[in-house]
């Protein structure tokens, strides 16, 4: 198989890190081009980097050697790639700018950014849960007069622990959601080393954090129309998000209602039992089991189950599958029950790369 040229746009950031470790021996895509702000263009990716690498691995030397590209300058970029994963830090109306003027050049655009989750022709994918929804890809296309290119992108962060868990549950009847999120310093693109304020600390407040996670997952479960997907009534979410002193993961306790009472014993069936489009179709990064149950009590834990998701025979689903544990009654809702996601991997990068994957799999995506 031929792999596609994949550019990476804003490439010199945690998630543009990851990005570049993610798809450094990817057997589907090759990095040809990363690009970041005007202050990182013209230089080698490694020296641009310099000591904000962030990653456990080194940075692969065919990336490293690379010469930056100032992301700001459309055809240069696009002209060198068959699609381009996005991870700029710019303000949303910029990005939202930036997206689109990329997906004009007929270049299909993975984005990382939160400036088009709410784009009512933007399919926003979790691919094991709305895979379907990259049928409104027509109708972005239509308005934005192009024929090949196309902007997706990935849900925040914090919902990607405890939406999957929820997903198998929806034929009971959801109707109310408590959550609240711990979630680690590389969510804001830190490390220790870059902000000592949060050693042997907590942050009560994620600025916006708490809106995205109350909004976005009824897009996740919305429904497609003939000019775009139409979120979803219910159910009510309430959520409260917490920056605590973890390096990567991001932990769910989360508290559930239903219309009808499933049995405890019927959902840790579904769980195990979930299986979805990316398992179906062997993509690449798509791990096994997607959901994983620990009869443990004290488990998940972030040290010893971010990583959850690879195996043997297929490492690089590593960070890709989301934890669950301590499913009990509770004594206002119906049940409560914790979860466990790798943000930087499954909340970021890595969901981007699965989406991308999908895209292939699905005819979304071709060498130009």
């Amino acid at each position: 198989m031929e792999k596609l040229r994949a550019g990476i746009v804003g490439a010199t950031g945690m998630v543009g890190q990851r990005f570049v470790s993610l798809l450094a021996d990817h057997p589907w895509f090759t990095v040809v081009t990363v690009a970041a702000s005007e202050r990182s263009a013209g230089k080698p990716y490694a020296e641009a980097v310099g000591g904000r690498w962030a990653m456990t691995t080194p940075i692969p030397a065919a990336i490293g050697s690379l010469v930056v590209k100032d992301a700001s300058k459309i055809e240069e970029v696009a002209g060198s790639v068959d699609l381009i994963f996005c991870a700029i830090d710019m303000p949303k109306d910029q990005t939202r700018a930036l997206e689109e003027s990329y997906a004009r050049t007929e270049t299909p655009v993975v984005s990382n950014n939160s400036a088009h989750r709410m784009t009512p022709d933007v399919p926003m994918l979790l691919p094991e849960v709305n895979p379907h929804h990259l049928g409104i890809i027509e109708a972005q296309r239509r308005r934005l007069g192009i024929k090949r290119g196309f902007i997706t992108v990935k849900p925040n962060c914090s919902i990607q622990s405890y939406v999957p868990a929820l997903h198998p549950l929806r034929d009971f009847g959801i109707q109310q959601v408590f959550v609240c999120t711990y979630q680690a310093i590389s969510g804001a693109g830190k490390t220790f080393k870059q902000w000592p304020e949060m050693v042997d600390n907590v942050m009560p407040l994620i600025p916006g954090e708490e809106e995205k996670s109350e909004i976005e997952p009824l897009k996740v479960w919305g429904s497609v129309g003939t000019d775009g997907i139409t979120n979803a009534a219910s159910p009510a979410i309430s959520s409260q998000c917490i920056r605590v002193p973890v390096t990567d993961g991001h932990m769910a306790a989360v508290f559930v209602s239903f219309q009808k009472k499933p049995p405890r014993e019927k959902i840790l069936e579904l769980w195990k039992g979930f299986e979805a489009k990316p398992q179906a179709l062997s993509l690449p990064s798509a791990p096994r089991p997607f959901l994983h149950y620990f009869e443990e009590e004290n488990r998940p834990q972030t040290r010893l189950d971010r990583d959850a998701g690879g195996c043997k025979d297929n490492p690089r689903a590593a960070g890709m599958g989301i934890t669950i544990g301590r499913l009990r009654d509770d004594k206002i809702l119906d049940y409560r029950f914790v979860c466990l996601s790798h943000n930087t991997i499954r909340g970021a990068a890595g969901g981007a790369v699965l989406t991308a994957e999908l895209l292939k799999a699905e005819g979304y995506l071709a060498a130009k």
